[in-house]
């Protein structure tokens, strides 16, 4: 039963212009009706998300608004039903009184349940769909699991992926005024109106808590930080948010007035340590007093946070590299926020810290809302340390805390023992372990294992090595001593093999947290080295022969032509009407030279082309006329272009069988071949990702090269074969090939978190958001192309564009040597070169690899 009680118990109508209201019951007796979102400037920005049911407005508050991406899971807490009266309201609340701000209709339309609502309410999961100005498709609002004690209602709004859903994109930034009078925020609570007329003021009873000029401490008390219990897997469920774990110093920033203090884990006052830049910009945030929780750092090249360059710079004075991660906020402006929910709390700290420089050192620590499994496999992948999970509503608790749970990267391998350190506790066999593993003949030494043992393991494995006892160390150089193995060492002879689970390697190679999983006897000592990632395919030249044989250098367009008649490679059924007719008028390339061009490089492009969904660019008059994408049948095309039926949606898809069917392609006046990552015989199977780099405007080609080398790099560490190619355009393509196992979702997820790494690695120089704003000045790591259905141009395809020029696969040594991404025109001699060279992507699709989730 709807009900007004919470609202009218909340509101004197006596004092306040808001309005009483009362339950309206639907004559039609429909589910659904009005929605309305109110952008509300309260004490923190939020949005009011109100759906009309049972005569009232259900109301949500939406800590940071409605997300337009799949990926986005916005935190919304269900508060008081209100009144169907309350949806039109805009104008201000004055400050000091509840719900003090101003109020903006920021969308409204209507909503549509797709099953019994007030059922879907009572079981926690409401599906529905939005038909407004800015919010339209199918969205879910899930209840979380409420915790002990706790009588907040709260909720995750989640935006379905269907064709209204628009990943990386930010609707608040890109339409944030009010679709009733087309008035900012900002403006209504100046007292401007759409109409001239005076501004709508409503007053409430409730008593404003906010005394923070009251309250400005001349100095903090230190708050014991919340710590993270260590824990195997990352933990399941929609409750949690996860974040990067860093390996760096925990900070806690303190702020009054305008000192600063930066205090370790244990309160220590570190705030000379690490220079002024940080130390500045958090005297710079506008606040009267502030403690922030978070973690300084040093990354290095890849954008993974080191300990050791850390040490190094304390050392060494050094301080021009600290970047400060916060990722909480425990007080602000006099306000105690521990209470508040893990959510809301970092959309105060987002807030405060504004919009930040790319060069700041003081940065937000962002979250995902992925599954837990799937962010600790992303991060591992990417080098990285290992990840935080939180729990959403969660508040900050001091010590160590299961809200706060920590999952680590850890690495494997054999290691050879060449010597122990007896232990020197009763009854313990020994110590640490000294392993090693070989390297020019030589063994070279790796570090010490002290943990995984079992009081039964120890004593057996030491009666093993005692009986292998050896004079001399068996490694290549002095181990070090200090805080390392030093008097007491028994060495062994180099013969037993043990399997040991670590964190990482030292820049020296030397393995961190090392742990002990048992004796390998099915290895050879001798064959233990250190395991690296494969060399990448593109740095490997393949024996395979040019395509069609050697082509001359050409002096001219007409030079491609002879070529292929006389390989006899252009042999087709299909007739092209108007093979003179230039499709690229400036460069002289005609339909008969695009297809000759086709044929030429056939051998190398059918793999990639045939039996795969096709997307097509059309230009029937030339680039320089109409252009239109088509991915469906239309009247004339010829039947070497096939068809088949989508079996999720019943869409058609259109597919190509052999190299006619690209003879008809270029009949159809098609400039460019887009392909989806799969074959038609396994849709949700894709076997490569794509990362597209799209620079914006006026950034140079270098950069873009770096950029391209940059990912090669990082995903050669994470043992994934890449190649690249030219777009034809402004920027390169990085491919990894897949071996069919994971699905789309699990293949773009990882393509999402992996660009937006990158991001914020170096977000001066990377975005991994679509938005224009977004990309100003920046390269923007598209990884969008690996949804299903989303296509990318296909190797050795035209391009549409200035040059007539071809997406050319190529070697990463030619684009170290400065490769531009637009270097291939059709027939030109530098293009015939390039084919008469061994074909760098002949193996591509042999050398995929399951995308792993694990």
């Amino acid at each position: 039963m709807a009900s007004l009680e919470q609202y009218h118990a909340k509101r004197d109508f006596k004092r306040t212009a808001e309005p009483a209201g009362k339950v309206v019951r639907n004559r039609k007796g429909e589910a659904g009706g009005i929605f309305v979102v109110h952008k509300h400037a309260a004490t923190r920005l939020h949005y009011d998300l109100r759906l009309e049911h049972g005569g009232v407005l259900w109301s949500w508050a939406i800590t940071r608004g409605p997300s337009l991406d799949p990926h986005e899971k916005r935190f919304a807490v269900h508060v008081e039903d209100h009144p169907i009266d309350y949806a039109s309201f805009e104008g201000t609340i004055p400050k000091g009184e509840y719900g003090g701000g101003t109020v903006i209709v920021w969308d409204e339309g209507k909503w549509q349940p797709e099953n019994d609502p007030a059922q879907a309410m009572k079981k926690g999961h409401i599906s529905f769909e939005l038909h407004g100005h800015k919010l339209n498709g199918l969205w879910h609002l899930v209840r979380l699991k409420p915790r002990p004690g706790k009588t907040r209602d709260n909720w995750l709004l989640i935006k379905s992926d269907d064709a209204a859903a628009r990943p990386g994109e930010d609707i608040l930034q890109e339409a944030p005024e009010s679709v009733k009078s087309g008035l900012a925020i900002e403006e209504v609570g100046e007292g401007k109106t759409a109409d001239g007329k005076k501004p709508r003021v409503w007053h409430s009873n409730r008593r404003s808590t906010s005394k923070a000029k009251a309250k400005a401490a001349k100095q903090l008390e230190f708050i014991e930080p919340c710590l993270a219990t260590l824990q195997r897997d990352a933990p399941p469920g929609k409750e949690w948010l996860h974040e990067v774990k860093f390996d760096g110093y925990r900070m806690q920033a303190q702020l009054a007035d305008t000192k600063v203090r930066l205090l370790t884990r244990t309160g220590l006052d570190w705030t000379g340590k690490f220079g002024g830049a940080i130390v500045a910009e958090l005297g710079r945030l506008k606040c009267t007093d502030a403690i922030i929780d978070g973690e300084i750092i040093v990354l290095v090249d890849s954008g993974v946070s080191s300990f050791a360059l850390l040490q190094a710079d304390l050392s060494a004075g050094r301080t021009d590299r600290f970047l400060y991660y916060v990722f909480d906020l425990m007080r602000l402006d006099g306000q105690d926020l521990r209470k508040e929910p893990l959510v809301e709390r970092k959309q105060a700290l987002q807030d405060l810290l504004g919009k930040q420089p790319d060069s700041s050192a003081v940065r937000f620590s962002d979250h995902f809302a992925e599954p837990g499994k799937v962010m600790l496999e992303h991060a591992c992948r990417m080098g990285l340390e290992g990840i935080v999970s939180k729990r959403a509503d969660a508040p900050y608790r001091s010590g160590r805390d299961l809200s706060w749970v920590k999952s680590k990267c850890t690495l494997r391998q054999e290691f050879v023992i060449g010597g122990y350190l007896p232990s020197e506790k009763t009854g313990r066999g020994l110590r640490s372990l000294l392993v090693g593993y070989h390297e020019g003949g030589k063994l070279h030494y790796a570090g010490r294992v002290g943990t995984g043992f079992s009081m039964q393991s120890t004593n057996d494995l030491k009666k093993k090595l005692d009986a292998l006892k050896a004079k001399t160390s068996p490694f290549d150089t002095a181990v070090p001593k200090g805080k390392g193995p030093g008097k007491g060492v028994v060495w062994v002879k180099p013969e037993l093999v043990g399997e040991v689970e670590f964190r990482t390697w030292t820049s020296d190679r030397i393995i961190r947290h090392a742990s002990f999983q048992g004796l390998r006897e099915d290895k050879p000592a001798e064959e233990v080295v250190q395991e690296k990632p494969k060399a990448p395919a593109g740095r490997t030249d393949t024996k395979a022969k040019p395509a069609g044989g050697k082509a001359k250098p050409a002096s001219g367009k007409g030079e491609i032509s002879a070529f292929v008649k006389s390989t006899g490679a252009a042999n087709t059924i299909v007739k092209l009407s108007h093979p003179d007719k230039l499709l690229w008028p400036q460069e002289k390339v005609s339909k008969q030279g695009l297809l000759d061009h086709y044929a030429l490089v056939w051998p190398r492009m059918q793999q990639f082309v045939v039996n795969r969904p096709l997307s097509l660019v059309r230009a029937p008059d030339g680039v320089g006329g109409q252009r239109f994408f088509q991915k469906h049948a239309s009247a004339g095309m010829h039947d070497k272009i096939a068809r088949m039926k989508d079996p999720i949606d019943g869409e058609e898809i259109l597919f190509i069988r052999d190299f006619d069917g690209v003879a008809a392609l270029v009949q159809l006046g098609v400039v460019e071949i887009h392909i989806w990552g799969c074959t038609i015989d396994e849709l949700d199977k894709p076997d490569q990702i794509i990362f597209d780099l799209d620079p914006d405007e006026g950034v140079d080609v270098k950069a873009v090269r770096a950029a391209a080398l940059e990912i090669h790099g990082r995903l050669d560490a994470l043992s994934l074969p890449n190649f690249v190619k030219t777009s034809g355009g402004k920027g390169y393509h990085v491919v990894v090939p897949l071996k069919p196992s994971a699905d789309w979702d699990e293949v773009k997820d990882f393509a999402h978190d992996f660009a937006r790494a990158l991001e914020q690695a170096a977000p001066d120089r990377y975005t991994a958001t679509l938005s224009k704003k977004a990309r100003t000045g920046k390269i923007f790591v598209d990884y969008l192309r690996n949804g299903r259905g989303s296509t990318t141009v296909a190797p050795y395809s035209s391009r549409a564009k200035k040059g007539a020029t071809v997406s050319m696969p190529t070697t990463w040594a030619e684009i170290e040597a400065g490769l531009a991404p637009n270097a291939f025109p059709i027939g030109d001699k530098t293009t015939l070169k390039q084919l008469a060279k061994a074909d760098p992507w002949a193996d591509f699709f042999k050398q995929g690899k399951p995308l792993k989730r694990g």
